[in-house]
């Protein structure tokens, strides 16, 4: 297994996604579906997503191999070298950003929350008249004070980018040395910090409407971002600290400061890491941030239907995305290590072939099974998470309608996640990066229509990401016929599509909360059930250790 610290290292997985999903209640709690809601998802998801796309896992592909069998000051050295390179283009990130946002803050803004409201950008609207001293009082004393709220809280993300990348390094050597506690206590320390923050956020705004209830939206904004923009900070640098206490070890520091003190260092006794060319790099950043760009996009682009959509796409993202992690994402990396021996060994023979028909199978009917369950229940998993605070009815009611849709597509993202193990284990993944692009520029087509609706635009998103899903196991080559379990597969897509059809129906009849969470969860066993009986011979090998 590649999670050697066994069920701590399961529990801090579960922890860590648990505690983010508190992250996402506590906003909806603070913040409601309101423009300042979705100016905090922006400001606090946009560092960590800018280091997926362009640094995690494209340090985690090349690193962790050319890292392997090496010795510890071999793997410092090449840390150091490419320390140097992450750090400068953090900086570089976030001095571009800051330009921009003080040359063209409309353009910036347009691009990424087009539903803001003039109170929180600053720019005048047709109709709407827009106070712009109270823009940016409250950011006077931070030298912000030319800045709108949107701005000033873009101008934290982009300072935070820097301590984001590196972190980014540091998890890769955590992964290298098998330290899965540090990895996923990371997550725990800059979820619980956020958490604290947009609570402290929260309440000051309370305070400042029950104090001040005519006072200009923007005025009460500013305390409220400059409360997330330091606590977006101190994340990043508690996880940093929390990174440094787990290695233990002087070389884990000595990045950080490389590029101030490298010209009096003596150089190491061994030579660095030889790292791979240009090209491998580029095609390792494609493969895993363009993933990552597709639901980004989307939830940009369904920022257009005006204010508060943005987070309310981005807690209907949250309720798909929660299985899609805890369980699907999962089956794929612990099956990885059997799936490479198969790989390796040929895939021509049925024995050989059982792991990854059952990663597979498994996979897909833990996807069915999410779907069924909030085909039924999504309302009730929305008003349990966010229908707290200032959250109101209506996005309550949106959240939901959107996760239902968003369900679907966890049936094509649990098919490409184990099919990305078999490309990876055939050092293959020049197609699925390819694939995601076309996806990322179909996806931006889509969303330019003029009735692209939020709505619209995650049923887009589940197109999209089942057109993926097929590019993948196309690239597979014809093996993949002989790769998937049919049987299973169907009996939870049948399933899967029985509870489909009861479900308006059901949630007419069952409109209690408790009863309907009950059968949502039976259903759900339901289609894993059917997936079971209809394994087969595939039993055996879902029974074993490795699937």
């Amino acid at each position: 297994m590649l999670l050697k610290a066994g069920a701590i290292s399961l529990l801090l997985l579960v922890a860590s996604r648990l505690l983010g999903l508190l992250r996402e209640s506590a906003q909806a709690a603070a913040f409601g579906a309101t423009g300042l809601a979705d100016l905090a998802v922006l400001m606090l998801t946009l560092p960590d997503w800018i280091t997926g796309v362009l640094a995690s896992g494209a340090l985690s592909y090349v690193l962790v191999p050319a890292w392997a069998g090496r010795s510890a000051a071999q793997v410092a050295a090449s840390q150091r070298r490419v320390a140097r390179v992450v750090l400068g283009l953090g900086l570089a990130l976030g001095l571009v950003a800051v330009a921009a946002l003080m040359l063209a803050p409309q353009a910036v803004l347009g691009w990424l929350a087009p539903g803001l409201p003039a109170s929180l950008t600053g720019l005048a609207v047709p109709g709407v008249s827009t106070d712009s001293g109270a823009a940016g009082a409250g950011m006077a004393t931070a030298g912000l004070s030319a800045m709108s709220p949107a701005a000033s809280g873009l101008i934290w993300s982009a300072l935070a980018l820097a301590p984001a990348l590196l972190a980014a390094l540091w998890a890769t050597r955590l992964q290298h040395e098998g330290d899965a506690v540090g990895l996923y206590g990371a997550n725990l320390v800059v979820n619980g910090t956020l958490v604290a923050a947009i609570c402290f956020a929260g309440w000051m705004l309370g305070s400042s409407m029950a104090s001040a209830p005519g006072h200009a939206g923007a005025g009460r904004a500013d305390g409220a971002v400059l409360a997330l923009g330091l606590g977006l900070l101190a994340a990043m640098g508690l996880r940093l600290a929390w990174q440094a206490w787990r290695e233990g070890r002087a070389q884990v520091v000595a990045p950080l400061v490389a590029p101030l003190v490298a010209p009096v260092v003596a150089p190491l006794p061994e030579a660095p890491v030889p790292l791979p060319p240009p090209p491998a790099w580029v095609w390792a950043i494609l493969a895993a941030g363009l993933p990552l760009a597709l639901p980004f996009a989307a939830r940009s682009l369904a920022s257009a239907e005006g204010e508060g959509a943005l987070a309310v796409f981005n807690y209907a993202w949250k309720l798909v995305e929660l299985p899609l992690m805890l369980a699907i994402q999962l089956v794929a990396t612990l099956a990885f290590p059997r799936v490479a021996r198969a790989v390796a060994a040929g895939l021509d023979q049925p024995g050989t072939r059982a792991p990854v028909q059952a990663a597979f199978g498994l996979a897909f009917a833990l996807a069915c099974a999410a779907c069924a369950g909030l085909l039924l229940a999504a309302d009730v998993a929305a008003r349990l998470l966010f229908g707290w605070g200032r959250m109101d009815p209506a996005g309550l009611a949106q959240v939901a309608e959107w996760s239902r849709i968003g369900a679907w597509s966890l049936l094509p993202q649990a098919v490409s996640a184990v099919g990305l193990t078999v490309l990876a284990a055939q050092a293959r993944l020049r197609p699925a990066a390819l694939w995601h692009a076309l996806g990322l520029a179909v996806l931006l087509a889509l969303g330019s229509l003029a009735s692209s609706s939020a709505a619209f635009l995650m049923a887009a998103l589940c197109a999209v990401l089942g057109m993926v899903a097929l590019g993948v196991l196309a690239a597979m080559g014809g093996a993949v016929r002989r790769l998937l379990p049919w049987a299973s597969m169907g009996a939870a897509l049948a399933a899967l599509a029985v509870v489909a059809w009861l479900a308006p129906w059901v949630t007419q009849l069952l409109p209690a909360p408790a009863w309907r969470l009950a059968l949502a969860v039976l259903a759900a066993l339901g289609v894993l059930a059917a997936a079971w009986a209809a394994a087969g011979p595939l039993r055996q090998t879902l029974r074993g250790r490795g699937a």
